[in-house]
């Protein structure tokens, strides 16, 4: 158990850093120092309690990122209920679903959620506050939400005659071992599961984050992911407020055109992101330049090549904002491609690894020390990992791990959380590898993704679809088995398409040509038989995984055009 109590956390730091930012709209440019924040949340619990909330009980959350959504996040988990964040980019069927099934009573909704939800369908919740000024949006009968409200500075006055100071900062004294939060998770493989988080599982978390010096008192932080998900809530919420760090929530998607202009503005001293956004300025920005023949000239002479790499570096640091240790990439295997060649420039990047079963983080090495190919080295004094093979350093196994930040299991699923966390503790990830002597793990892919061969080899699509990416004119990829052979599904890159004058009858061609080349760099077992083409990109969960179960059915091609190929 960590010593640390999680709400008490957050009851220190607000009180420490009292005068210092918190919070920043970048789109409003609303701010709210830490006192403020504090006072907000004084506000919030006001209004839990007028509406009966008793500790244990959840609420639920879904809008964009943005200081309200933060402080309603806080006002739950420090009076002692459960919060449920979810994802404004669910489907609304799984909304109201998530919200039912999570038991909530409460639900807090930004405008644009509120536009799909149907209170006839959430039976349970007793009114909805809004987002976007806390007001009431809607209430049962016999409910007198709207009307508080509307006296909410009088409410105010009374509970606090002197005025509302530091000292008045003090919240519920809830054990560690408490749920404070239900995650769904979005998979990949069908509908998500409730994830409970106790108070420990989060500090674990945190207090990893505060002894690694992720964040600091006076740091700055710009927020990007998605606060609902378990990456950006613990290291972009969790772990700078619980310090005295400054966060700007973006509130928007991070296209890199808006990212890096925020990131030039914010100037960042951490940046935490998933791998589409690196590979996408990589392949966007970089490798056009990298391209051009006076470059490739330049880069073949040893003496230039070094100072080349040097300068691009610089740059690629200036357009993050210059003033950060490192970027973290998780959520997802990076490019092998884009982290060689990051990795060749000395760019300061790391890889983590993780999962909303463990808070999320279970793995993450310095950059410093970061080794390449690798998700970085078991949190040593949190979690521990064995590797579920004859030679866990050499034959990849299923990754187990146990530890602090190990969830309570899945929220009203005893079967789904016997299948995953066995008797003695160990929480089956799903994910293939192996670890090195001091406890760097590799991971190779998912083990239900894995594809056994014809002679038994075991082929992980991951890392051919992280090889086929990096060709000519493809953007995404699937490999999938079909009719006993191995099946690439691409989703081309149209620009780069249109930049060299192909037209759509010249794709095949280029595919066929794609898959010859890729061929030769894949073992014999590992060859790709033949290259479909969509049209249109891959269905994804809102942390941008490829939903892979709605496409190992498709219809293969015919027999006719399969012989052409």
């Amino acid at each position: 158990m960590i010593e640390q109590n999680f709400i008490k956390l957050y009851e220190k730091s607000f009180q420490e850093n009292w005068e210092l930012p918190a919070l920043t709209d970048y789109n409003t440019r609303e701010s709210f120092t830490y006192g403020e924040m504090a006072e907000q949340i004084a506000r919030l619990h006001l209004l839990l309690k007028h509406c009966r909330i008793r500790r244990g009980d959840k609420i639920a959350l879904i809008g964009r990122n943005t200081p309200r959504w933060v402080m309603a996040f806080f006002a739950t988990v420090t009076y002692g209920a459960i919060i449920v964040p979810i994802l404004q980019d669910f489907n609304p069927n799984d909304v109201h679903h998530i919200i039912n099934h999570s038991d909530s009573i409460l639900l807090f909704a930004g405008s644009l959620a509120w536009e799909h939800i149907e209170m006839e369908k959430l039976p349970q919740i007793r009114g909805v506050v809004s987002l976007d000024n806390y007001t009431c949006l809607d209430q049962r009968d016999g409910e007198d939400i709207m009307q508080y409200w509307a006296d909410a500075d009088a409410h105010f006055r009374r509970a606090y005659p002197k005025g509302f100071s530091r000292n008045d900062v003090k919240y519920a004294e809830l054990g560690n071992d408490k749920v404070s939060l239900i995650n769904y998770t979005s998979g990949t493989t069908g509908f998500s599961k409730g994830v409970m988080l106790t108070g420990n599982n989060l500090a674990g978390n945190t207090c990893f984050g505060i002894e690694s010096k992720l964040h600091y008192r006076g740091s700055k932080c710009l927020s990007f992911l998605p606060l609902a998900h378990a990456y950006g809530c613990a290291f972009d919420l969790l772990t700078p407020l619980a310090v005295g760090t400054h966060v700007t929530l973006l509130g928007k998607i991070p296209s890199p055109k808006i990212l890096l202009k925020a990131l030039e503005e914010v100037k960042p001293n951490l940046i935490i992101c998933v791998p589409l956004i690196l590979e996408k300025i990589y392949r966007k920005q970089i490798l056009p330049m990298l391209q051009k023949r006076p470059m490739r000239l330049a880069l073949s002479l040893p003496l230039l090549d070094t100072r080349i790499y040097g300068q691009i570096c610089k740059k690629l640091i200036d357009a993050f904002g210059g003033r950060f240790e490192q970027v973290i990439v998780g959520g997802a295997p990076l490019n092998a491609e884009v982290e060689q060649f990051l990795y060749k420039i000395k760019f300061p990047f790391t890889v983590g690894y993780g999962m909303t079963e463990c808070a999320p983080l279970i793995s993450y090495t310095h950059w410093k020390k970061f080794v390449p190919r690798s998700s970085g080295r078991i949190l040593e004094g949190y979690m521990e990992v064995k590797i579920d093979s004859a030679d866990p350093h050499l034959i990849p196994g299923e990754i187990c791990v146990r530890g602090e930040n190990v969830m309570k299991g899945y929220y009203k699923n005893e079967e789904a959380t016997a299948n995953v966390i066995d008797a003695d503790g160990w929480l089956h990830t799903g994910d293939m590898g192996t670890v090195g002597d001091d406890d760097t793990i590799f991971i190779k892919g998912r083990y239900k993704t894995m594809i056994l061969g014809a002679n038994g080899q075991n082929i992980y699509p991951e890392e051919i679809e992280s090889k086929l990416n990096n060709m000519p004119f493809v953007m995404e990829s699937l490999v999938i088995e079909k009719e006993g052979k191995l099946v690439a599904l691409v989703y081309p890159d149209f620009e780069a398409v249109d930049a060299y004058g192909l037209s759509l009858d010249d794709l095949p061609v280029a595919m066929e040509e794609v898959r010859r080349n890729i061929n030769k760099e894949l073992a014999a077992y590992e060859n790709i038989a033949y290259i479909r083409i969509y049209q249109s990109e891959f269905e994804k969960t809102p942390k941008r995984s490829i939903k892979r179960y709605l496409y190992t059915n498709f219809e293969p091609l015919p027999d006719k055009e399969r012989a052409e190929a």
